[in-house]
């Protein structure tokens, strides 16, 4: 489980950097990652999303991961288990952001109810996902994290 005191060093290294924070969330079923689709009408595919939020002024980081995951997706985040990476970018607006992402453990990974996106797929890991490349290196991340995660006592029984 991740530490409150590295949620408040994120939050507080954030702040002296003069950034913005928004929240990737991963939510891991086996191997599976929850992908967010937009509605696209369009030729071109847009990307998937991981489940995000923007972070409110003076909202912990902790609050901020559980409300994006139930308010993109219906579902009830029950740990963060650790921060996986980060990003910088500049907004459609040229402010700067850095996006923060996070996996945690959910209570289920269903019924999934979307509220801004139009699809959603849960995509193996392995293969070769529709997403951004700074979505892709963050997800390269996390799967090298699960590959030498140890498992706890009770998923090893």
């Amino acid at each position: 489980m991740i530490s409150t005191s590295l949620l408040d060093e994120l939050y507080e290294r954030a702040e002296k950097d003069g950034v913005a924070l928004r929240i990737g969330t991963i939510i891991d079923r086996g191997g599976e990652v929850l992908l967010l689709e937009r509605d696209d009408s369009g030729p071109i595919k847009a990307t998937l999303k991981l489940p995000g939020t923007t972070v409110e002024p003076g909202e912990p980081l902790d609050a901020a991961v559980t409300r994006a995951v139930a308010t993109e997706t219906g579902l009830i985040v029950t740990r963060i288990r650790c921060h996986v990476g980060s990003f910088d970018y500049l907004s459609p607006m040229g402010d700067p952001v850095r996006r923060l992402h996070f996996a945690v453990d959910v209570a289920d990974t269903y019924p999934i109810r979307l509220s801004a996106h139009s699809a959603y797929t849960w995509a193996p890991l392995n293969s070769d996902l529709r997403v951004t490349p700074s979505i892709r290196r963050i997800l390269e991340d996390y799967r090298k994290l699960a590959e030498t995660r140890t498992p706890s006592p009770e998923t090893s029984r």
